[in-house]
C-alpha cells in the first residue's frame, strides 16, 4: 500500500467519525426535542395507564371465566382446596422452584455463576415458560400446567450435601389413581431426575389415546454483555439416538419434525444449557425456536414430546434435566457416552478434531498444572502453538526470500522473450525455479496449513466459559468486548464502543504486513494483492470489535510472535548465502521425471499443432 492510499484511508475513517459528530444536533435543539419527548411521554403514560386498567378488568374477568372453565373441564382433577406452593430443590451448584401448579419447575438458578451485571443467573422463570401435559380425559382437553398437584411431603428429604432431595407431587382423581411428577437432586450435580408416573388411568385417559403430549418452552433471558453476540450462539439442539447433533437455525426462525428417535434435547445460551434427556429415547418430536425481539431475552424455543401410553396400570416415563455450564469437560463427564459435549460449538467437522483433541488439552493443562491467569494461559497457548509452527514459518519465509531474490532473472526472461509466446515464458520461468529448487508455491502451502488452525481458534475463544468474566488487564470480561470507551454515535459495522484489544490486534497485524511485504517480489500483481492484504486489517477492526476480548488479544500474541520469528529469521538468514545456494542447485544436472518428460512432450506438441494451423 502506498503513502496516498494509506492517507485516502484514514481520512475517509476521520471523515465518518466527523460528520458523525458534527451532525449531532446543538442544545437549543436537544432541548426541543426533549421537550416534545417529554409530552409524547405524558400522553403515552395516560394512554397506558387507560389501558392498564381495561386489561386489569379484562384480566380479572377472565380468571373468573378460566376458574368456571377449569371446574367443568378438569372434571375428576379439580381441587377446591388447594393453593399454588413454591417447593425448593438444591445442592451446591442448582437451585431449582417447583411449583404445585403444573408440577412444573418454575425457576432454574445455576449458584455458583452471575450474569454480566452481577445478578443471580437464573435459565428461566415462571411466566416465561411452559411445561406439562397434555391429554384428552372423559371428553375433555386437560393439560396438567393448568392444575394443582398435591405435594408428597413425606417423600421429600432435605438433608443436603449427604444424599438426593427428592419430590414427588400428585394429580388425584381418587386415592389410587394419579399422575405423579417426580423429581430428584443428587449433591454437587448439575443433573435432576425426573419421571412421570401414570397409575390406573385407564378408565381416566380416553381409551383411544396412543401418546401423551409433553411439552416444554421457554423464553431465554439476556445473561451477557453483548445481547446480539450471545444470540449468536444461543439455540435449541438436538441428539438422534445415532449421536448425530444436529440443530434449529440460530439466526432466523425455525421449526422441525423429527421422526427419528431423539436422545436429548436442548435450550442451549452461549455458555449455559437447560438439556432434557430421554431415559432411552423420545419419539416423535416436534420442535421451534423463534427470534424474541424484546429486550432482555434472546429466542423462544419449544418442544413437544409424544410419549407413548398403553393404558397400563403402570405407565412410566423416565428423564433427566441437565441444568449446567456448557464446559466441554463438565459435558463430557455428563454426557460423553450421549455426546452432550457437541453443545460446545468447536466449529466445523473438519476443523473442530484440533480444538478437541490440542487446544483444550492444552489449555486445561495450563489452567490446572500453571497458572489461573487466563491471560497468560492464553499468551502460553498461542506460543506453545507457534512455535509447533515454526518450521512452516520458516520454510515460508525461505521460498518468499528465493523468489525474491530470482526476481530479476524472472524479469529477464519476461523481456527476453515476447508476450505472445507465454507458453515459452511459463516453460522458461518453470524451468529457472526448477533448476534453482525453488517452489513458488511454497510460499503459500505452509500458510495455508496454518489458515484451518486460525479458524479453529476462531471458533473456540467466543465460547470458552473458562474466560467468562475473566479479568485481564483492562479486560474486565475476556469472553465479551473490552470496551475502554463509549462513544457518543454509533459508526456502521463497527458500534459504540472502543475495543482496545482489537485496536492492537490491527495495528500490530498493518505492521506485521509491512514487513512481510518487503519479503516479496515486487510487480504490479503483487502490489494488488499487498494492497488487499492491507485492507483485511480495517475489516478485521469492524468485525472483531464486537468480538470476545480473548480472541482479539490471542490474534494480537500471535502476530507479535509471527513478528518476533520472522525478525530472527531475518538475523541469522542472509540473502547473499541463499543467492550461492540457489546458483550451486543450478550448476547441478536437472532429473526429469517421467510425468515431467511427458508433459513437456505434450507442451510441444501443442505448440507445433498451433504454429501448423496458422501456416494453413
Amino acid at each position: 500500500m502506498d503513502k496516498n492510499t494509506l492517507i485516502g484511508l484514514v481520512l475517509i475513517f476521520l471523515i465518518l467519525i466527523g460528520f458523525s459528530y458534527f451532525s449531532k444536533p446543538g442544545k437549543e435543539e436537544v432541548m426541543r426535542r426533549q421537550e416534545m419527548r417529554d409530552s409524547l411521554a405524558r400522553v403515552e403514560l395516560e394512554r397506558r395507564v387507560l389501558e392498564e386498567r381495561e386489561q386489569a378488568a379484562y384480566a380479572a374477568n377472565e380468571a373468573r371465566n378460566e376458574a368456571d372453565s377449569l371446574k367443568k373441564t378438569a372434571g375428576v382433577f379439580a381441587q377446591d382446596s388447594l393453593t399454588e406452593e413454591l417447593i425448593t430443590l438444591e445442592n451446591n451448584k442448582v437451585r431449582m422452584q417447583i411449583s404445585t401448579l403444573g408440577a412444573r419447575i418454575v425457576r432454574v438458578e445455576l449458584k455458583e455463576y452471575v450474569t454480566h451485571d452481577s445478578l443471580p443467573l437464573v435459565l428461566w422463570e415462571a411466566e416465561k415458560s411452559a411445561f406439562g401435559l397434555s391429554f384428552y380425559a372423559r371428553n375433555q382437553q386437560v393439560n396438567t400446567e393448568k392444575m394443582l398437584f398435591v405435594p408428597a411431603t413425606s417423600q421429600r428429604n432435605f438433608v443436603a450435601d449427604t444424599q438426593e432431595e427428592q419430590l414427588s407431587l400428585k394429580l388425584f382423581t381418587e386415592e389410587n389413581k394419579y399422575i405423579e411428577f417426580r423429581y430428584t437432586l443428587a449433591p454437587d450435580s448439575y443433573k435432576a431426575g425426573f419421571t412421570i408416573l401414570a397409575r390406573n388411568m385407564d378408565d381416566v385417559i380416553a381409551s383411544n389415546t396412543s401418546f401423551l403430549s409433553l411439552f416444554w418452552g421457554a423464553h431465554l433471558p439476556q445473561l451477557e454483555k453483548s445481547k446480539d453476540f450471545e444470540n449468536r450462539y444461543t439455540g435449541l439442539y438436538y441428539n438422534f439416538l445415532s449421536n448425530d447433533v444436529e440443530q434449529l437455525s440460530e439466526s432466523s426462525d425455525d421449526e422441525e419434525s423429527l421422526s427419528n428417535k431423539v436422545k436429548w434435547i436442548a435450550f442451549k445460551q452461549q455458555f449455559f444449557s437447560s438439556v432434557l434427556i430421554a431415559e432411552e429415547s423420545f419419539s416423535d418430536v416436534r420442535v421451534l425456536s423463534q427470534l424474541n425481539n424484546d429486550p432482555g431475552y434472546l429466542k423462544n424455543l419449544f418442544t413437544e414430546i409424544s410419549l407413548p401410553y398403553s393404558g397400563a396400570d403402570d405407565e412410566t416415563f423416565r428423564m433427566e434435566f441437565y441444568f449446567g455450564p456448557n464446559s466441554y469437560p463438565v459435558l463430557k463427564e455428563y454426557g460423553d457416552d450421549i455426546e452432550l459435549e457437541k453443545l460446545v460449538n468447536l466449529g466445523w467437522k473438519w476443523l473442530a478434531w484440533f480444538n478437541r483433541y490440542v487446544v483444550i488439552p492444552i489449555f486445561h493443562f495450563l489452567e490446572n498444572n500453571v497458572t489461573r491467569n487466563y491471560g497468560l494461559i492464553i499468551f502460553l497457548l498461542t506460543l506453545i502453538i507457534k512455535l509447533v509452527l515454526f518450521p512452516m514459518t520458516y520454510k515460508s519465509y525461505l521460498s518468499q526470500a528465493r523468489m525474491r531474490i530470482l526476481k530479476p532473472q524472472i524479469d529477464e526472461i519476461t523481456k527476453k522473450i515476447p508476450a505472445d509466446k507465454a507458453l515459452e515464458r511459463q516453460q522458461a520461468t518453470m524451468a529457472l525455479y526448477k533448476k534453482a529448487g525453488v517452489n513458488p508455491m511454497g510460499g503459500c502451502l505452509p500458510m495455508l496449513l496454518q489458515m484451518p488452525i486460525l479458524i479453529a481458534l476462531f471458533w473456540f475463544f467466543p465460547g470458552a466459559i473458562e474466560l467468562r468474566q475473566k479479568s485481564f488487564l483492562w479486560a474486565s470480561d475476556l469472553a465479551s468486548y473490552d470496551s475502554i470507551a463509549t462513544l457518543p454515535f454509533s459508526i456502521p459495522f463497527y458500534g459504540n464502543h472502543v475495543s482496545l484489544f482489537c485496536l492492537l490486534m490491527t495495528a500490530v497485524n498493518i505492521i506485521y504486513m509491512r514487513m512481510s511485504n518487503k519479503n516479496q517480489p515486487q510487480n504490479d500483481q503483487m502490489k494488488s494483492m499487498q494492497l488487499m492484504m492491507y485492507i483485511m486489517p480495517v475489516m478485521f477492526l469492524f468485525i472483531f470489535n464486537s468480538y470476545s476480548a480473548g480472541l482479539s488479544y490471542y490474534y494480537l500474541v500471535m502476530t507479535l510472535i509471527t513478528i518476533v520469528q520472522t525478525w530472527l529469521i531475518r538475523r541469522f538468514v542472509s540473502d547473499e548465502k541463499l543467492l550461492q545456494q540457489i546458483e550451486a542447485a543450478k550448476a547441478r544436472p536437472v532429473v526429469k521425471s517421467k510425468f515431467q518428460q511427458r508433459l513437456e512432450q505434450m507442451q510441444r506438441m501443442q505448440e507445433q499443432n498451433k504454429r501448423n494451423g496458422r501456416k494453413k
